[in-house]
C-alpha cells in the first residue's frame, strides 16, 4: 500500500495551505522512537517551499530514531480559524557544524528584536553543530473548517 500521493495533488494541497505553512510557529512531529513506541512532539519548524525543516543537537534521541526509521508525519494547526495540515514524508538528516540557519529563521517567526537577538546568542553558545531535518512531504492534505474543507467522512456526515 503506498502513501504517496500523485505530484498535482500534492502541490495542490500545499498551495492551498500555504499560509499556514509560512506563518505557524509550530508543528507537531510523530516518529518511532528508537524502541519502536510512537512519538509525537511540538517542534518549531521552517517551511522552505519544498521541505519542513526542523532541528536538533546529534546526541537527541530523535536524531537516532529518525536515522533508523526516517518516515515521519507532522501536524501544522490553528485554534482560530480551525485550519490543519497533515503531512508525511521521510526524514533526511544532515549534521552541520554551528547553527541549522533555517532554526533561527523558524525562531524568527515567534520572537522579536532583543527576544530574537538573546536567543540567537544563546543558540550559538550551545551548539557547536546541529543536525538539520528536512522532510519533503509526499503526502499532504490540509483542512481549513471555516472554508468547508474538512475531511471527506465529515462532508458525507453533513452533505
Amino acid at each position: 500500500m503506498t502513501t504517496q500521493m500523485d505530484a498535482a495533488e500534492l502541490r495542490a494541497e500545499l498551495d492551498a495551505a500555504e499560509e499556514i505553512l509560512r506563518t505557524a510557529t509550530l508543528a507537531r512531529l510523530a516518529y518511532d522512537g528508537i524502541d519502536g513506541t510512537p512519538r509525537v512532539i511540538p517542534i518549531g519548524f521552517l517551511w522552505t517551499g519544498e521541505a519542513v525543516v526542523v532541528a536538533t543537537h546529534p546526541t537527541a534521541p530523535k536524531f537516532t530514531a529518525l536515522r533508523a526509521r526516517p518516515r515521519v508525519a507532522l501536524t501544522i494547526d490553528t485554534p482560530s480559524p480551525a485550519r490543519s495540515l497533515l503531512l508525511r514524508g521521510d526524514a533526511e538528516i544532515d549534521v552541520v557544524d554551528g547553527v541549522v540557519p533555517e532554526y533561527l529563521e523558524a525562531a524568527a517567526k515567534s520572537m522579536q528584536g532583543e527576544d530574537l537577538t538573546s536567543f540567537e546568542a544563546s543558540v550559538r553558545e550551545t551548539y557547536d553543530r546541529m543536525a538539520r531535518i528536512s522532510i519533503t512531504p509526499d503526502w499532504a492534505r490540509y483542512f481549513d473548517f471555516t472554508a468547508g474543507r474538512f475531511p471527506d467522512f465529515l462532508r458525507a456526515l453533513t452533505g
